[in-house]
């Protein structure tokens, strides 16, 4: 449990000691997920673990048409890659569970039985069409066009009626006809009007829960604190406190309307519209094919309304979890900004120890062929060893298929055709030849190896380093860029550099 920093947060709180902080992250299994899913996730993880209180992990899967159990896994994963754990939920368990709401159904039609009971909500029978034309009349004569109540105080004889019709009701909430005020942790003070607020539908006319019924209800029966949601959601939080306050008059839940807080929008790179699923860059799997750091890109995805500093972008998870304050978020929106996330994650990518830094790099080179499932300790000595040739240029894991693949490609090596064309081209046979010559009876280590090329080409030959090495480089690593020359050819070995080279010299002669 992380010790809270001493700071008066009695205005967050509320009354409440900080371990007896509760949040929660909702997602819906039913894709792939967004940086705007986990930045949501990430502030509340933040919120959370900084009190040393509890984050709940609830799977809103009502939508059977769309979520399937791969989805779920998906899900999990993703959040136990990012490092984003949870205290009850899904696989961890809990006392407030289940934590998947297509497994609370009873549940929810039990507390609609109690709120229709004690007239908190009722049946409304208009059709669509109906409320459509008192819609377009309000409108035309300049007045709100929501619910207009039409069907808050029937009498039993116009129900039979309705019924009769063969009319199937929905059940909506009955708003309290007063402004709705509460104190946003992120934006302030925030006052709803009754006339904007109609009596909005609970559960369907075939009997099935909305999002606004369960999210609120689960939030109540789990003793949600505090909702750190998205600017999006904004306009559902009067309905959904009024919803609170109808339950706790029910005897459901603690009988304490959570604090909310809306976190900016995130923006797409023009900054003139919401970052969308669709985008380039929104979605998980995007970062982690590439090679991203969890820690490089939550560490981006929090300076998405929030600061450790004004002079300072980088920091740890600890050190977020440390210094989060709900209140230093910034509400307006956020703008995604690629080549920013990328530096991000590159300064992170220079953070780590080199040990860490070879073993992360393992499972891309093992996907794309270089490696085994199981390197031998050779292999794992050859890339520890490259590491300090590649950290310092590398922006992402994923590169080092491109940068260290050669050297473990054995009979899979080849020159990339551009590279070939390029540069194998002219008098570089007679680099390569002078080349191979120089180095046969060399000692093999960096400094012997640059050495004996410079005296061999350099002056020999009169080349520019340019020209004299860019054959060389081609010819042993398969590119116009690699690791450092002669570093790499050491790493290589005798055998095989000399090998390859031979094999180039016979490619430009034909």
């Amino acid at each position: 449990m992380t010790e809270r920093p001493a700071r008066d947060d009695s205005d967050v709180l509320g009354g409440l000691r900080p371990e007896q902080v509760r949040v929660r992250f909702p997602p819906s299994p039913t894709g792939l997920l967004t940086v705007g899913n986990i930045r949501s996730a990430l502030f509340n993880w933040a919120f959370a673990r900084h009190y040393g209180g509890t984050l709940v992990l609830r799977i809103e899967d009502t939508d059977q048409t769309r979520n399937t159990p791969e989805a779920l896994d998906y899900t999990l994963d993703a959040l136990r890659w990012l490092g984003l754990t949870w205290d009850e939920g899904p696989s961890v368990g809990g006392d407030l569970g289940p934590y998947l709401q297509s497994e609370r159904m009873d549940l929810y039609a039990d507390i609609v039985t109690k709120l229709m009971a004690a007239e908190k909500a009722y049946h409304c029978y208009c059709s669509q069409e109906e409320l459509d034309d008192r819609r377009d009349a309000a409108r035309s004569a300049g007045q709100p066009s929501g619910y207009d109540g039409h069907c808050r105080a029937l009498t039993d004889e116009q129900r039979e009626a309705f019924l009769d019709e063969g009319r199937r009701p929905v059940v909506r909430l009955r708003m309290p006809d007063r402004p709705i005020v509460f104190d946003d942790l992120v934006r302030g003070e925030i006052t709803f009007l009754p006339e904007n607020l109609g009596d909005y539908v609970l559960v369907r006319a075939n009997g099935y829960p909305l999002y606004p019924l369960v999210n609120p209800v689960d939030d109540a029966l789990m003793n949600i604190t505090h909702v750190l949601r998205g600017e999006d959601l904004l306009s559902s939080t009067p309905r959904q406190i009024a919803l609170f306050e109808a339950l706790a008059e029910i005897g459901i839940g603690s009988g304490r309307t959570p604090r909310f807080g809306h976190l900016p929008m995130v923006m797409g790179s023009e900054g003139n519209k919401k970052l969308s699923k669709r985008d380039l860059g929104a979605g998980l799997d995007e970062y982690r094919t590439q090679g991203f750091l969890p820690e490089g890109l939550l560490n981006y995805l929090a300076l998405l309304g929030w600061s450790i500093a004004d002079d300072r972008d980088v920091f740890t998870m600890a050190e977020m979890i440390e210094a989060f304050d709900i209140r230093k978020v910034n509400s307006n929106a956020a703008r995604f900004d690629q080549k920013k996330c990328e530096a991000i994650n590159a300064a992170h990518m220079r953070m780590l120890p080199q040990d860490e830094f070879a073993a992360r790099t393992v499972p891309f080179l093992v996907s794309a062929g270089y490696l085994p499932a199981v390197p031998s300790d050779d292999q794992l000595a050859v890339l520890r060893a490259a590491v300090p040739l590649v950290q310092e240029r590398m922006d992402a894991l994923g590169e080092s298929v491109e940068l260290l693949g050669f050297l473990f490609a054995g009979d899979r090596f080849v020159i990339e055709p551009d590279a070939a064309a390029k540069v194998l081209a002219g008098d570089a046979g007679t680099v390569l030849e002078a080349s191979a010559k120089a180095l046969e009876n060399v000692e093999w280590t960096t400094e012997a190896i640059e050495a004996a090329l410079r005296a061999s080409l350099v002056d020999g030959l009169g080349l520019k380093p340019k020209k004299a090495f860019g054959p060389v480089r081609v010819a042993v690593s398969g590119r116009r860029v690699s690791p450092p020359l002669f570093e790499s050819m050491e790493l290589l070995g005798r055998e095989v550099s000399l090998r390859r080279i031979e094999q180039a010299r016979v490619k430009v002669e034909h």
